[in-house]
């Protein structure tokens, strides 16, 4: 994936820098329509900037197109081997194959190693660390852990505030009582990452 948003990304710098006649002809796609032309573009011999840039723009938008194939093939395969793996954990709200595959990852082949959702959290960098100074009582985000793992619970948390309800309330409340949005986001983590403990395989 990091090597398709590179590929677009470069396509879409070299056209920035191609000459006017080229820039005219593939100016205001998208970034699907754009690669959907740039990878028809009719190529020749190399003898002029135009034709480089053509070149560039083609071979560009061709690895786009290979690595859009390959990802969806991995993602099918990785979707077939977590629901098998992990049917209750891809089942909670907001997890999807990345997410439950990085997870699972983390717990490891043996998940019994973890006695408690708190030592699975700690894994996962989600657990509160005392930030306390003077009269102000406060936690704040881990930066340790399986950097994976907590950017999955991220994931799954985002999802939920854009599409449940409930978390969106909490997130109000939790907000309205005095704490971050940062301090809210890692309270939900943790809930999350309770949530994934309770339904790892055994």
């Amino acid at each position: 994936m990091k090597a398709r948003t590179q590929a677009i990304n470069a396509l879409k710098g070299l056209l920035v820098t191609a000459p006017a006649e080229l820039r005219e002809q593939l100016r205001g796609l998208s970034a699907v329509r754009l690669v959907q032309a740039a990878a028809t573009l009719e190529l020749g011999p190399v003898t002029t900037p135009l034709a480089a840039a053509t070149l560039g723009l083609w071979t560009l938008a061709r690895r786009y197109q290979v690595l859009s194939a390959e990802l969806m093939v991995l993602d099918t395969e990785l979707d077939r081997l977590t629901r098998a793996a992990a049917p209750r954990l891809v089942a909670l709200f907001g997890v999807g194959a990345d997410s439950a595959g990085a997870l699972l990852v983390a717990a490891g082949d043996n998940p019994d190693r973890l006695r408690s959702n708190a030592a699975f959290s700690m894994l996962c960098g989600a657990s509160p660390i005392q930030a306390s100074s003077g009269k102000t009582r406060r936690h704040r985000l881990n930066r340790g852990g399986d950097r994976q793992a907590n950017a999955a619970l991220h994931r799954i948390v985002v999802a939920r505030l854009r599409h449940d309800q409930p978390t969106k309330d909490y997130l109000a409340r939790r907000i309205r009582e005095g704490k971050s949005k940062k301090e809210a986001i890692r309270c939900l983590k943790r809930y999350v990452a309770r949530e994934v403990f309770a339904v790892l395989p055994r």
